[in-house]
C-alpha cells in the first residue's frame, strides 16, 4: 500500500494510539505480565489471582455479601459465584444466609482462609517491589493517582 503525505501525517498523529505504542496496549501488556508472575507465586498453593481477591476483600471484612464483594472487584455474578463455589470446596469460604434477609448470601473466611493472610500478602509485595524496581517513591505515588484518575474517568 503506497502511502501519500496526507495518509502519513495521519498515521503520524494516530502513533500514540496505535499497538505497540497506545496507552491501552501498554496497560494490557502490564496487567498480562502482572496476572503471569502473580499466578506463578501462588500456583504452589494452588490460588489464582482472582482466589487472591476475594481473599483480600474477606481479610478486609469477613462477612460480606456475595453483591459487595462482585461491586468491590467490579465483576459479573456469574465468574465470581464459580469462584466463590471453588474456594468453597477447598474449605477457604463459607456461605451463609444473612439472618436478616434470607436473600443475601455472606461469605464468610474459614480458618484455611484466614491462614493464607499471613502468607500472600508478602507474595503481592515481592512482586510490587519487582514491577516498581528504578522507580522513586514519589513517582509510585504520582503513578498511582494517574491509575486511580483513568479508572475514575471510565467508571
Amino acid at each position: 500500500m503506497v502511502m501519500t503525505s496526507g495518509s502519513g501525517q495521519a498515521i503520524a498523529s494516530w502513533l500514540s494510539v496505535l499497538a505497540p505504542h497506545g496507552l491501552g496496549y501498554r496497560i494490557k501488556l502490564l496487567s498480562q505480565l502482572l496476572t503471569r508472575k502473580f499466578t506463578e507465586k501462588l500456583e504452589p498453593y494452588g490460588l489464582t489471582p482472582f482466589h487472591w481477591l476475594v481473599l483480600c476483600c474477606l481479610w478486609q471484612e469477613d462477612g460480606l455479601p456475595t453483591s459487595s464483594i462482585g461491586d468491590k472487584l467490579q465483576q459479573v455474578g456469574g465468574t465470581l459465584t464459580g469462584v466463590l463455589d471453588r474456594m468453597e470446596e477447598r474449605g477457604l469460604v463459607r456461605r451463609e444466609r444473612d439472618p436478616k434477609d434470607r436473600r443475601i448470601w455472606r461469605i464468610w473466611l474459614t480458618d484455611a482462609g484466614r491462614e493464607f493472610e499471613t502468607i500472600l500478602p508478602p507474595l503481592g509485595v515481592e512482586l510490587r517491589e519487582q514491577v516498581m524496581q528504578g522507580i522513586s517513591p514519589s513517582e509510585r505515588e504520582m503513578f498511582s493517582q494517574i491509575l486511580n484518575k483513568a479508572i475514575a474517568n471510565l467508571s
